[in-house]
């Protein structure tokens, strides 16, 4: 649904890298309310007292089975294990501030791996209470009902986030950028270089900024092999030759621009933490200067590979 201001003054920009507490706190209601509904009793069923039919989510075993595959929401929460029950949903629910965003984005993966619409219901009378057996459940609609919301709170919210339909979360950049990056097959002719580009692509539309500094390691490591790609003659004579045919015989200051952005950026890979470790080289401090460096290697390593 599309909210009465985002259509009379556009969506908020998506440039928030962190998860606020108003963001989470949405997010864990929404899950939180999921689990009552039974959309997690697929994976952790409850079952009804006459030892047949699904009626609910298994608060405990989805509990255990969260803080075993995100094991770092342990050091956040305390546990109840009283009457085999955990309390990690509930723990999490009253921090009073957002839990660290990786944990975060751990816990909708975790969630979206699980999730299943319950699909077809029947009322069970019980002496204490009437409730409902849950008959079948759809993984697919669970699946995209979730992620419909998760994109809601992203959305309205301004995180750079998004699960994709195979379960994945990805860092959003401008429109222009996330569509040369997200959807790119490479076909150089070299598996090698396939894969440096793929493993560059791939690690730099992650979340962790650790992992996109990693993205331009490979890069780097692609640009050093598609100078040697083509040609004849030792590397330099490769790369120059690549150059000449990427700027043309008609271009000739553009050459120029070509030598020297080369240049540049080879120094750049000496002078910084890119793509080898030592005392002498300057480490990438922020997520912003990784994303520069990215987008101005990646730019002209896309432009050579087009023009080859």
């Amino acid at each position: 649904m599309t909210y009465f201001s985002e259509s009379e003054f556009g969506e908020v920009s998506r440039d928030k890298e962190e998860i606020g507490y108003i963001a989470w706190r949405g997010l864990l209601s929404m899950i939180q309310v999921r689990v009552t509904d039974g959309y997690f009793g697929k994976a952790y069923p409850a079952i009804c007292e006459d030892g047949t039919f699904v009626v609910s989510t298994n608060v405990g075993q989805f509990d255990d089975a969260l803080l075993a595959e995100v094991p770092r929401l342990a050091t956040l929460v305390e546990h109840d294990y009283s009457y085999n029950r955990s309390l990690t949903l509930q723990s999490l629910g009253a921090l009073n501030d957002a839990p660290p965003t990786p944990e975060i984005l751990d816990i909708i993966q975790f969630c979206w791996k699980n999730i299943a619409k319950p699909s077809s219901a029947v009322p069970h009378p019980n002496f204490f209470y009437q409730h409902y057996h849950l008959l079948d459940f759809d993984v697919l609609a669970g699946r995209e009902e979730f992620r419909a919301e998760i994109e809601t709170i992203f959305r309205r919210n301004g995180i750079a986030y998004q699960l994709t339909e195979q379960g994945r979360i990805e860092r959003l950049l401008d429109p222009v950028q996330h569509e040369a990056l997200a959807n790119h097959n490479f076909e150089t002719g070299d598996s090698e270089l396939d894969d440096l580009l793929d493993k560059s692509r791939v690690k730099f539309l992650n979340p962790d900024p650790e992992t996109r500094r990693e993205a331009l390691e490979h890069l780097w490591d692609a640009w050093e092999k598609l100078k040697s790609l083509d040609g004849q003659g030792d590397v330099r004579q490769r790369a120059t030759a690549m150059l000449d045919r990427t700027a043309g015989s008609d271009s000739p200051k553009f050459r120029e621009v070509l030598e020297k952005e080369a240049d540049k950026l080879y120094k750049i890979g000496n002078q910084l933490n890119i793509r080898h470790r030592n005392m002498h080289q300057e480490a990438i401090a922020q997520s912003e200067h990784a994303d520069y460096l990215f987008h101005r290697m990646f730019s002209l390593v896309q432009m050579i590979l087009r023009l080859r």
